[in-house]
């Protein structure tokens, strides 16, 4: 609970400030459909970092399958680093490859909701 609760709350922060490193440093630099996508990368960055905080609070909870709540935490910690790193390393690089990973960090996502949703079915 306590490393999902500090990730959480690190990956949320850096996506604040990611966001006003676009708006500020890059909007000058990156073309606005580059810019459009490190944008999409801090939105879904942010959202999952919040569903990470969630996760946590829901660790605390003994009638909650603890391990389908830890799948979902690390799931959702690997798709911020696939989904929105990939976008971001596709702006900053312009290399269009990169852009195969972002499905796979989608993938990580919904593992994480699905998992949530399988909890919440387990709750004694």
């Amino acid at each position: 609970m306590k490393i999902f609760l500090m990730i959480g709350a690190i990956l949320a922060g850096l996506s604040g400030a990611a966001g006003a490193f676009a708006s500020h440093a890059l909007k000058e630099r990156l073309t606005e459909r580059m810019l459009q996508i490190f944008e999409t990368g801090t939105k879904y960055q942010m959202y999952h970092a919040l569903a990470l905080l969630l996760v946590a609070v829901l660790l605390t909870r003994p009638e909650i399958p603890q391990n389908l709540l830890t799948a979902a935490g690390i799931a959702f910690i690997a798709g911020v680093a696939l989904f929105s790193g990939s976008l971001y390393a596709l702006s900053l690089s312009g290399i269009k490859w990169l852009g195969a990973i972002t499905p796979l960090g989608g993938i990580a996502f919904l593992v994480g909701w699905g998992c949530i949703v399988a909890a919440s079915w387990g709750i004694k």
